[in-house]
């Protein structure tokens, strides 16, 4: 890996993980996403133009990444877990309030639309900018702003619903 890759990938390495994971959920294919973003920014380098930031690049690289492999598992499911093997999950009545508030709220978001919800996502697992995500999108970063406020009302008032 060249130095100036290395600086990036030190420098953004952990948003980009951060981003994947607010597309998949799922820390092991966030990692290995993070991994061959990172790969591909290599192999493809000299078609970086520098019209958008490095990272909105990374995110773009990512976002395709995760698009790919989404399709592919839709084709190709994941193997049901064994039945046999241990169950290592809490007993049902630990943490029950919390984890049914939490699929309450994860419910709501996904009722939202698929913009709404991802600007959601970024702004509060990926912790990105207004910037940021104006640029993932080809927005301004009003636009972004806007949206968020928005999203999170629409959100807000979805929670009061029940």
């Amino acid at each position: 890996m060249s130095d100036g890759m290395k600086q990036y990938y030190e420098e953004y390495g952990r948003k980009v993980f951060l981003y994947l994971m607010t597309l998949c959920s799922d820390p092991d294919t966030a990692e290995e996403l993070t991994q061959e973003t990172f790969y591909q920014a290599i192999k493809n380098v000299g078609k970086y133009k520098g019209e958008s930031s490095v990272y909105t690049w990374l995110c773009g690289i990512a976002k395709k990444l995760w698009l790919n492999e989404a399709r592919r598992r839709k084709y190709h499911p994941v193997a049901e877990p064994d039945p046999t093997a241990e169950d290592l999950s809490p007993r049902p009545d630990e943490k029950a309030e919390d984890n049914d508030e939490k699929m309450r709220l994860l419910r709501r978001l996904h009722e939202l639309p698929e913009t709404e919800k991802e600007i959601l996502l970024l702004r509060a697992a990926g912790e990105l900018s207004f910037r940021e995500i104006g640029e993932i999108f080809g927005k301004s970063e009003n636009w972004a702003r806007v949206t968020h406020y928005r999203a999170k009302q629409k959100l807000i008032e979805k929670m009061k619903g029940g």
